[in-house]
């Protein structure tokens, strides 16, 4: 008999550890990021990573730690969400799509092989993928409360902000928390990838796609807080799983972008996918890898459509008051 883990939901609820619900933003979990002068993206970066120019942007609390799957099992306890990747697709939306192969789920990562330009072999769509099983139907996450939610489209995280009286951080906002006020480094931390010889963030290590051998620890995502918080507070800015902000991607966003708290362009724009409009992610996850993608690095963006999760997506939220 095929054994599914099923998502106890008062188990999580018991390990909350304390976001806000309602209206009333409460700032328990949350770090005071104070705003200022900084320069953005990463002229040794990628294409859309450039120019790096100076902005600045306001003081705003953010949470400490990625949004946890027991935080995000209260808000769908108290709001009966109902995340994409668990929704049946609409028939109208796949026209000629045969009736039956309309099933919920989600992308997971199982590489077939280790040819790098072969992206787009290391996902499957996996039927009963989201985010209580986040492998698929036979996955869960007892035990793993404390890790990221993931499997999260960006509807599923502004949802869960405007639920918790938050919201999704601008990339600017997101990208100067990351940096917790140094200036000119390569990495969120420093200059050094392993400072005194030990991981600092929750990256690939080992032959990717096929193996991470998880010399920081860990190999999937780690439990929030696994590694030291910058000067502001903040932990896992690189690194563990991507993370939405609100912002509209456009390769040429840093061309047009405001000096005083930017908020993205007002459409998107992505050459790769045209006429699919996507959302800016940051930070990185647990399959960044050095011979691949640098994503955890501080300058990185990343973009996917609003109404895509996957197994290394997540998010975390901020307030202005």
């Amino acid at each position: 008999m095929r054994m599914i883990a099923l998502l106890t939901v008062g188990a999580l609820l018991s390990a909350w550890s304390g976001v806000a619900s309602g209206a009333e933003v409460d700032h328990v979990g949350m770090a005071w990021v104070p705003g200022g002068a900084f320069t953005i993206g990463a002229d040794d970066g990628p294409a859309d990573a450039r120019p790096a120019h100076q902005v600045t942007v306001s003081g705003f609390w953010m949470d400490a730690t990625e949004v946890t799957n027991a935080a995000f099992a209260r808000f769908v306890a108290a709001t009966a969400h109902v995340t994409v990747a668990e929704r049946v697709p609409d028939a109208a939306s796949f026209p000629g799509v045969d009736p039956s192969q309309l099933v919920a789920g989600s992308l997971v990562f199982t590489p077939a092989g280790t040819d790098l330009t072969e992206a787009t072999a290391w996902w499957r769509f996996v039927a009963g993928a989201d985010w209580r099983h986040p492998q698929g139907p036979d996955s869960g996450i007892i035990g793993r409360e404390q890790h990221p939610v993931v499997h999260i489209a960006w509807t599923d995280a502004a949802a869960y902000a405007t639920w918790a009286g938050k919201r999704l951080p601008t990339e600017a906002e997101w990208e100067f928390a990351a940096r917790g006020g140094l200036v000119g480094k390569r990495y969120a931390w420093g200059d050094d990838q392993t400072p005194s010889g030990r991981w600092v963030a929750n990256i690939w290590q080992g032959a990717f796609p096929a193996r991470d051998d998880a010399s920081d620890g860990f190999a999937g995502t780690a439990p929030v807080a696994s590694f030291p918080a910058n000067a502001f507070g903040l932990h896992d800015l690189s690194g563990n799983v991507w993370e939405w902000c609100s912002d509209w991607y456009r390769p040429d966003a840093y061309a047009r972008s405001l000096a005083i708290d930017p908020h993205g362009p007002q459409d998107s724009v992505d050459p790769d996918e045209p006429g699919v409009a996507k959302r800016v992610q940051r930070g990185g996850s647990y399959l960044c890898s050095d011979v691949y993608c640098r994503g955890y690095l501080p300058g990185s963006r990343m973009k996917c459509s609003p109404d895509t999760g996957l197994c290394h997506a997540g998010f975390r939220c901020v307030s202005s008051r």
